[in-house]
């Protein structure tokens, strides 16, 4: 079975912002590029990118407070972790001469283990 998959078109300023703040950062970028397919922990995404731990959680932060993580945890042997991966699948712009468009498909991929 196929998921469709369709893109949303933001319309609001603010938000248009964030997502302009997010695709011009390196780091939330190679952030959201790691766990797009396949959560991770914060460990694992400073692995998997070469950022460094404490960049991670300030980003990880961030992208949170946007609503752009989808995070699950638990407890296992030793003790509490949390897991992210990205509700952002794409983000398009355009620039037409006067108007930013800003489009987002959502990662639907939400099956976290």
């Amino acid at each position: 079975m196929q998921i469709s998959t369709t893109s949303t078109t933001i319309k609001d300023d603010v938000r248009k912002q964030i997502y302009l703040q997010i695709l011009s950062d390196q780091f939330c970028v190679g952030i959201i590029s790691s766990i797009i397919d396949n959560p991770k922990t914060a460990v694992e995404i400073a692995k998997a990118t070469n950022i460094p731990i404490s960049t991670v959680y300030r980003r990880l932060q961030f992208l949170q407070e946007n609503k752009m993580l989808k995070i699950s945890g638990g407890l296992n042997k030793d003790g509490k972790y949390f897991v992210y991966l990205s509700k952002l699948k794409t983000v398009s712009t355009f620039f037409d001469g006067s108007n930013m468009w800003v489009s987002v498909t959502p990662n639907l991929n939400f099956t976290i283990n």
